[in-house]
């Protein structure tokens, strides 16, 4: 859902309500599904590439690949057919939005790699995550402008604050094998990134509604939306337990139904 959200968001800033609903919602699915299938692909890249770390870590030591139960094989025929099937879904849309996710295949698989050389793989993660933001929008519009450009910046800042809260989990133990993450990066001071992170998405909310002279229900909602962001998220997170930062890194599923609906708003 993380991955299908800001595919929502390009498509709906981008259609015209006052045409045919029918390739709206025709659109709405396909990118859904694209974004099963690929999230689905990426795992299994994903687990392929961290077996050995994943044997390592408590939270992931069970994971099919690192623990045996899957062959590597198996793995990859697997990701040969999801990613054939997506191919299939992309073929349903214009030319510049086949070549645009052309394009972010080799940001999906590479990016669980980055945790080994750098302090930001949620920046890559979030690159690749929101990418289907541009696709939302040229889906319709057939080119790139400042628009969903500013909203996919802001959205790469969303990705990480709740990755860094996801990392949170596994800190202790990354920290042991070598891995880095922003988690550790800003292990000291976490509040204050994560607020950053949180506010510049926020400000990318209202500097769009206000690009596109959005009506007042727009701004009205977006209190609903900094009330997630800064109170329930960063208010009642305790990054020094585990299960409560994957609780607060969930409702950012929600948050991004949230922010799907603002955009409803604002547009009808």
């Amino acid at each position: 859902m993380l991955l299908f959200w800001p595919c929502a968001w390009g498509l709906t800033f981008a259609y015209d309500f006052s045409k045919n609903l029918n390739n709206y919602f025709f659109y709405l699915l396909l990118f859904f599904l694209g974004s099963v299938l690929m999230r689905s692909a990426g795992c299994i890249v994903n687990d392929i590439l961290d077996k050995e770390f994943d044997k390592k870590v408590f939270r992931t030591k069970d994971r099919p690949i690192a623990s045996g139960k899957t062959s590597i094989k198996l793995g990859v025929f697997y990701v040969f057919i999801l990613c054939f099937c997506a191919l299939l879904v992309l073929l349903n849309f214009n030319t510049i939005t086949i070549i645009l996710a052309l394009g972010s295949m080799p940001l999906a698989f590479t990016y669980p790699l980055m945790k080994r050389f750098t302090y930001w793989p949620q920046l890559f993660l979030g690159i690749t995550f929101n990418y289907g933001l541009l696709l939302g929008w040229t889906s319709i519009n057939e080119y790139l402008e400042i628009i969903p450009i500013l909203f996919y910046i802001g959205a790469i800042f969303w990705t990480l604050g709740y990755d860094t809260i996801y990392g949170f989990q596994d800190i202790k133990d990354d920290e042991i094998i070598g891995l880095k993450s922003t988690s550790i990066k800003f292990k000291k001071d976490p509040i204050i990134f994560l607020l950053a992170c949180y506010f510049i998405l926020f400000s990318t909310i209202i500097t769009l509604g206000i690009l596109e002279n959005f009506n007042i229900f727009y701004y009205a909602f977006s209190l609903i939306i900094g009330y997630h962001l800064f109170l329930y998220q960063l208010k009642s997170v305790n990054l020094n337990n585990p299960m409560n930062c994957l609780k607060i890194f969930k409702s950012n599923n929600f948050l991004g139904f949230l922010i799907f609906v603002q955009i409803l708003i604002g547009k009808i």
